[in-house]
């Protein structure tokens, strides 16, 4: 998931009690901003999705919060997940990148990037956008949980859906794309709405999901 060792920080129902008064998903002491402002908003747009791609991928291993702490040097570092411009990179570039030490300095999921922003280009080609090839996987209501609770996180860091993703990412040459980067994508970019039920935030990206104008 997203958000790490989540079980670990919640009350028997996942939420927590904050000063304002609300209940929020505990991990929002970790990251407020993030937490009310960022995470569960439906996204649509390309370059929002294709970062969110390769910073999952530099998340793996990792907590996202460290991840979350150096978002601007990676986007300073990768033409701002340009992805033209990533996708053009080469040896210098991974040079520099490894030189760089505001980012997470590891080849492998540099030149994971770098790759992946050339398989985007192949799939806008042929899907018209990234972000209308990435929301066909958006579940089903049948296919989502009566209630998000604490039970239902423990027991899917994965889901059908972003199993199929990643199966047809990889097919296509994607690389650092497994169910569980993916299913923290689709909770990140608002694909399913997993702030727990009870959470303030929890009904708010419902209603933004509702407005969103899917991209196709």
């Amino acid at each position: 998931m997203d958000i790490d060792d989540y079980a670990s920080l919640a009350e028997d129902a996942g939420l927590i009690h904050a000063e304002d008064g609300q209940r929020y998903c505990a991990w929002h002491t970790q990251m407020p901003d993030y937490h009310a402002n960022e995470w569960g908003r439906p996204v649509g747009d390309d370059r929002a999705l294709f970062e969110k791609i390769c910073l999952e991928g530099f998340q793996s291993g990792m907590a996202w919060i460290t991840i979350l702490r150096k978002r601007e040097a990676f986007r300073a570092a990768f033409a701002n997940f340009d992805i033209d411009k990533v996708a053009a990179f080469g040896e210098k570039d991974i040079e520099r990148l490894m030189a760089d030490a505001g980012i997470v300095r590891n080849r492998a999921k540099i030149v994971s990037a770098i790759n992946n922003a050339k398989r985007a280009k192949e799939l806008i080609a042929e899907a018209g956008s990234l972000g209308a090839w990435l929301w066909r996987f958006e579940p089903a209501p049948k296919d989502r949980p009566a209630v998000v609770d604490i039970a239902y996180y423990r027991a899917n860091p994965t889901t059908p859906a972003s199993e199929r993703m990643s199966k047809e990412l990889k097919q296509r040459g994607w690389t650092y794309v497994g169910p569980t980067t993916l299913y923290a994508l689709m909770q990140a970019m608002g694909l399913v709405n997993d702030h727990i039920e009870g959470c303030a935030c929890h009904a708010e990206v419902e209603a933004a999901r509702e407005r969103f104008v899917r991209p196709g």
